[in-house]
């Protein structure tokens, strides 16, 4: 992509605005007739030189003074209207692409997720289609203005004088040469200023995160020199990009320049010749005026179609993940679920480390399974394969005797839920935190999930109780407050398969026990398979699956 002119890029984005075709048609069209108006102003000027004023013709003075504000006035209301509309048009093809891309990145796998820094991630999603969407409403319009200008100015001045046309393009091979020079350079240095900024977005959102590791080690210093070593390449980068549009602009324009003064010379010889009117050489000024200006404009407009084409292939190689999982044609819907889960010779790699082989197990609906293990032997990869965010390499998860991979991923989601041994909190109210899952709950509901996951107290005593806003990530509340708000919000979604990820990881013993005693009232009756690593968790359970053993 960054090879070659971004046309490839803009040439798949397409697909995002043929649904609005009908505007975008509408608004080219209102472009054309203000262009028009535009092109029209000159040559109404050469009447006005040598119909009026040379022949000391009042009437026609008025008449053509009038036309003159007409067509001034009509081509600027066009062009406000057609802008208005192509800003809204972009604004809404640009959040379509956005949207996709949210969803796309919602079908990527936890192995996406470690490859990937997240600030520059938010980076792509926000600021590279932030700046597509302004080039594609400040560049495209007014690239394709510029053209229908550039075209007809072309053709008037030809029909006026084609000699004095050919002197005025005589240099535009040169100019285009120069274009062409910096295009490969300019693209490489917007690429490098998108890459430090996303470093920039990285580190801080990092740092941020963990500010209290920051200030624990007496670190400030230091992160505050890595910050500036950062930003001082950012700079670095933008200024290179700086200076190379500049000069893809400005060698341009002086080389037209010059062929605006060879037009003056060559031109005014012509009228002292008598070979064409005062108004004619007028007129053709004009044009030529308007002629490097939108050559001019487009050669500025090239560094931003050559930003947003950078950004655009940013945001493709995100759209080009490839998703892990993905539900087959026909997969089957569930519509009632026992909650039994069969593994049957259960193979999976993970980074060329091999974390099962053959690994088989029965969980009976209604019962309690303990997974344990040593550290790292893939107890958590094992509960992403049970809600098929992995796919087994050989092997297969059965859910009532069906494979997962036939089941519809939303029904298999809604049946089969993970609780992460580090859930993952909102800034939002809490009462909102637990019906997250199911936003069309009652109170009543809301507060019978919270009692089942023995929290309820711990709310009430909260300043506003469950329409208290948490903190980011739930640090309002302490690690087994968390666990039991985290609880309530899987028990109010009432899974028929509950799958909890060491959900005492981060408490000492009084709390385990008490999270412990909570679970074991809370999934009486319900298939829930708990990956710990806790005696008192692992107790609770009908059975139990030794993994490394």
């Amino acid at each position: 992509m960054q090879n070659e002119f971004p046309l490839a890029g803009y040439r798949r984005a397409l697909r995002f605005a043929i649904p609005y075709w009908p505007k975008l048609a509408l608004v080219m069209f209102t472009g054309i007739v203000a262009t028009s108006f535009g092109l029209a102003q000159p040559y109404i000027s050469k009447l006005l030189i040598d119909e009026a004023l040379l022949r000391r013709n009042f009437g026609a003075l008025v008449e053509i003074s009038v036309l003159l504000v007409v067509a001034a006035i009509l081509s600027f209301a066009l062009n406000i209207l057609s802008s208005y509309q192509y800003v809204r048009v972009s604004a809404a093809v640009l959040f379509d692409m956005r949207l996709a891309l949210y969803r796309h990145l919602q079908t990527l796998s936890p192995r996406f997720w470690t490859t990937m820094k997240l600030g520059d991630v938010v980076s792509r999603i926000n600021n590279d289609v932030a700046e597509v969407q302004r080039v594609s409403a400040d560049s495209v319009l007014s690239i394709f203005s510029n053209i229908v200008f550039l075209v007809g100015s072309a053709a008037i001045m030809a029909s006026l004088y084609w000699k004095l046309f050919l002197v005025s393009v005589a240099f535009l091979p040169v100019s285009v040469w120069a274009l062409a020079h910096y295009q490969q350079r300019l693209a490489d240095r917007v690429r490098t200023v998108r890459e430090r900024s996303s470093e920039i977005g990285s580190f801080l959102l990092e740092t941020l995160l963990g500010m209290r590791v920051v200030i624990a080690t007496s670190a400030e210093s230091r992160e505050v020199k890595r910050f500036q070593s950062r930003n001082r390449e950012f700079v670095d980068a933008l200024l290179k990009m700086q200076l190379t549009s500049f000069l893809s602009g400005a060698v341009p324009g002086v080389v037209l320049t010059l062929c605006t003064a060879a037009l003056f010379l060559y031109g005014g010889k012509l009228v002292i010749d008598g070979q064409i009117t005062t108004g004619t050489l007028v007129a053709l000024m004009a044009y030529h005026a308007r002629l490097l200006a939108p050559l001019q404009n487009l050669m500025s407009l090239y560094s931003s179609l050559i930003s947003g084409g950078v950004s655009l292939s940013r945001v493709w190689e995100l759209f080009d993940a490839t998703p892990e999982v993905l539900e087959i044609p026909g997969a089957r819907g569930l519509i009632s679920v026992r909650g039994e889960i069969e593994c049957d010779s259960l193979a999976f790699r993970h980074r060329d480390h091999q974390l099962f082989r053959d690994l088989s197990f029965h969980v009976p609906a209604g019962s309690i399974c303990a997974i344990v293990g040593p550290s790292g032997i893939g107890k958590s990869t094992l509960a992403d394969l049970l809600i098929r965010l992995y796919d087994p390499d050989s092997g297969s998860i059965r859910l009532d005797g069906t494979d997962l991979r036939e089941l519809r991923l939303g029904d298999l989601r809604r049946s089969v839920m993970l609780l992460d041994q580090n859930p993952y909190l909102f800034h939002a109210t809490v009462q909102e935190n637990i019906a997250y899952a199911r936003p069309d709950a009652t109170e009543n509901e809301i507060t019978a999930a919270a009692q089942a996951a023995s929290i309820h107290e711990r709310i009430l005593l909260l300043p506003e109780g469950y329409r208290t806003t948490l903190a980011e990530r739930g640090q309002t509340l302490s690690a087994g407050e968390r666990q039991r708000l985290a609880l309530a919000r899987a028990l109010l979604a009432d899974p028929k398969v509950l799958i909890l990820d060491e959900p005492t990881s981060s408490l000492d013993d009084v709390n385990e026990q008490a999270i412990a005693d909570t679970l074991e009232a809370a999934l009486r009756g319900r298939t829930a398979i708990v990956i710990t690593h806790r005696p008192a968790v692992a107790r609770i359970a009908h059975q139990r699956v030794v993994l490394g053993a």
